[in-house]
């Protein structure tokens, strides 16, 4: 099983990616604190197939770069 790795460490080691983390464990506002890298790339879709692939149980897809200055996000 992969080690747990702090969201610092997960930003530093897969910067500018997209990042699918397993059982992220999470504070009371929900941000994601640490977790295990289940798989990463820089192609945002190449990820999202991969959790369909896995199916892992709870999971968080993270993106380690900077969003471009125009960019909206839609939850």
């Amino acid at each position: 099983m992969a080690k747990a790795l702090t969201l610092a460490e997960i930003e530093s080691q897969f910067a500018g990616e997209w990042v699918l983390v397993d059982n992220p464990q999470t504070n009371a506002n929900l941000d994601i604190l640490s977790g295990q890298v289940l798989y990463h790339s820089k192609d945002r879709d190449e990820v999202y197939r991969q959790a369909v692939a896995l199916r892992p149980a709870r999971f968080a897809v993270l993106y380690t770069g900077t969003m471009p200055q125009d960019t909206a996000i839609v939850l």
